[in-house]
């Protein structure tokens, strides 16, 4: 029916040298949906939805908004449109207030007077009615992942967007954020607006959307209800094949303490403890589970062993398959390398700290 669709996006050929990332994609939203975007890494999902927020150009294809053909070549045509996007990798400045990231570009004024006071009275309304806590006068460098996440949507929302883009938007969550983030979507649906989420995870789509369009290799395979699909059907959406979701757990065999912490205690700059007498033995061929909602100290735990954080006391010890037993508290990253210690350390801030630009 006429005005059903918020955006359409007809036959969308995207091509970089070598290969064709978007090869003739239709893709519709409706008005008042959550639409997932599913596929495996390098199908073309986030390819696609910068063609639509303007970061690409497509060599064919067009894109309708309420039925209308539009030509977008840049974010900010996006954003005159009602568009907005967070990014896998946030797009915030490090130095800046959280405030003074939300309203970056479109600053209020008066006779060339920035008007902070109003500006921030919008964003704890917004903030308020979504259930996006954040602290406005904080410095982005200094809040967590989570929340700079908050500070992204915070900056659709102040920008009164009506399409909403999420791409891969608990990649850097908690399973705790998780779930709050997804009583923000629904709260934001309800509101009128109309989302997208790309992702890999089926149970995120299977829970959250309305309906999900699959794509495999730059094309897209079908879009179907959530309703009626399964994790099965969707798996075989993504990949052309029927795949086993069953893992097997075989038990590990001959079991060795490799590494072991006992009473690791660590404090931060102000010598308040974020880590307390923490104790674990983690043995050869198992994979060891640590838990916690964020701010548990799980942060603090790997950076000790990793040898980028101090500990106040306690110990941490290593054995090799072969020789003695090696101690590495207090050790930098460099003095573990040269005992001959294979140590591989992921942050949760992959781009940020584990990645130079």
């Amino acid at each position: 029916m006429a005005g059903e669709y918020a955006i359409e996006m007809i036959d969308i050929t995207k091509t970089f040298p070598g290969i064709k990332a978007n090869d003739h994609i239709t893709i519709q939203l409706k008005k008042g949906e959550i639409h997932a975007l599913l596929g495996e890494n390098g199908a073309g999902k986030s390819t696609l939805m910068s063609v639509l927020f303007g970061l690409y150009q497509p060599e064919e294809g067009e894109i309708r908004k309420d039925g209308e053909c539009v030509h977008i070549k840049n974010p900010n045509d996006a954003n005159r449109l009602g568009i907005g996007m967070v990014h896998q990798h946030f797009k915030l400045v490090e130095c800046f207030t959280v405030l003074e990231n939300i309203i970056l570009g479109i600053e209020p004024n008066k006779l060339g007077f920035l008007q902070k006071k109003q500006a921030k009275k919008k964003v704890m309304e917004l903030s308020s009615k979504y259930g996006l806590k954040v602290d406005v006068d904080a410095a982005v460098e200094d809040i967590s992942v989570g929340m700079q996440q908050r500070v992204e949507i915070l900056k659709m929302l102040y920008r009164e967007n009506e399409i909403l883009i999420f791409d891969e938007p608990t990649a850097v969550l908690t399973p705790q954020e998780t779930t709050r983030l997804f009583a923000v979507l629904r709260n934001m649906k309800e509101d009128g607006k109309s989302i997208i989420i790309i992702t890999h995870k089926l149970h995120e789509v299977l829970e959250l959307s309305d309906r999900v369009s699959v794509l495999r290799k730059g094309t897209c395979i079908g879009t179907v209800k959530t309703e009626e699909a399964t994790a099965q059907s969707l798996t075989e959406m993504m990949v052309g094949e029927k795949v086993s979701l069953d893992i097997e757990r075989p038990q590990p065999k001959n079991l060795a303490v490799r590494l072991c912490l006992k009473n690791v205690t660590c404090t931060d700059k102000e010598g308040v403890v974020t880590l307390d007498k923490a104790c674990f033995q983690a043995y050869s061929g198992e994979i060891l589970g640590i838990a916690g909602i964020a701010g548990s100290g799980q942060k603090e735990l790997l950076e000790a062993i990793a040898g980028l954080q101090d500990t106040r006391e306690g110990s941490i010890t290593y054995q090799p398959s072969e020789g003695e037993c090696r101690e590495l508290t207090q050790l930098s990253p460099s003095d573990i390398k040269k005992l001959g210690i294979r140590l591989s350390f992921v942050p949760e801030d992959r781009l940020g700290m584990g990645l130079v630009g």
